[in-house]
């Protein structure tokens, strides 16, 4: 017996959870703290201080590549 998502065509599928300009905007800045954490930890900086730098990085980097990103 056929259920109704069975009978779901993909224009009824439900949205996204994010846009691709969102996804884009979120990986790039992930990437971004990513490398500012790992050159700051072998810059010789602690652990924390590495965290630190590269959320201090992804942050910076989501607002600033949701700015140029249209």
């Amino acid at each position: 017996m056929e259920t109704e998502q069975d009978r779901r065509t993909p224009s009824d599928a439900e949205e996204p959870l994010l846009t691709l300009r969102a996804a884009v905007v979120f990986l790039l800045g992930a990437l971004t703290g990513v490398a500012a954490g790992v050159l700051s930890g072998l810059g010789g900086a602690g652990i924390p201080a590495a965290v630190l730098a590269g959320g201090a990085a992804a942050g910076a980097a989501v607002v600033f590549f949701r700015s140029i990103i249209r």
